[in-house]
């Protein structure tokens, strides 16, 4: 198993940007309260600017995505489209219905997919077309937070383990759900 965390000159690169992202909260607090110092600050160990501070925006927006729920983990999903229509219920639960966490894992797994397409292409290599990903997404608490992490356990069978490995880094930097959570959550990926 191989964690995201190793250092390499990309991940350091990647986690400066993942600092100045982290402090966007931390950004808006100073704003009110003064120049206190963020924990981003405390953590790279020098104070961050105003440039920093200022999160990515898009640009051009491909898509939106539009679903109405009710009823919380005990409700009901629809999308203005008609094409999604769930019913939900909590993790574990006796309910029938799918539940925010299987819906996160099962995103994340296709967008990952297309930026590992999209790293291959970059790379000149060709992914098999039963490649495959498993993504695990844990519910859980520290002390009296709710949080989330994730595993995603990847299958490029046929190609060698470190071309895989670097198809799957650069995917992690590509793929939009990864670069929401980064910083944010605790992620494994893993090669099986």
């Amino acid at each position: 198993m191989r964690l995201y965390h190793a250092a390499t000159p990309i991940r350091t690169k990647t986690q400066q940007a993942v600092t100045r992202y982290a402090c966007d909260t931390s950004a808006v607090f100073n704003a009110f309260h003064g120049p206190a110092p963020s924990i981003c600050e405390a953590i790279s160990g020098h104070p961050q600017t105003n440039e920093e501070r200022i999160m990515t925006r898009i640009e051009n927006v491909l898509y939106t995505a539009k679903v109405h729920v009710t009823g919380g983990r005990e409700g009901q999903a629809h999308s203005d489209d008609d094409r999604l229509d769930l019913k939900l219920s909590p993790p574990g639960g006796n309910g029938s219905g799918t539940n925010p966490e299987q819906l996160f894992a099962a995103g994340w797994s296709a967008c990952f997919i297309g930026a590992m397409g999209r790293a291959a292409s970059q790379m000149k290599i060709k992914l098999p077309s039963d490649l495959a990903l498993d993504t695990e997404v844990d519910l859980g608490t520290t002390g009296d937070a709710y949080l989330l992490q994730a595993r995603l356990n990847i299958s490029l069978p046929g190609i060698d383990r470190e071309v895989a490995q670097a198809v799957v880094e650069a995917a992690h930097q590509l793929c939009p759900y990864s670069k929401a959570t980064r910083g944010n959550i605790h992620v494994e990926l893993r090669l099986v």
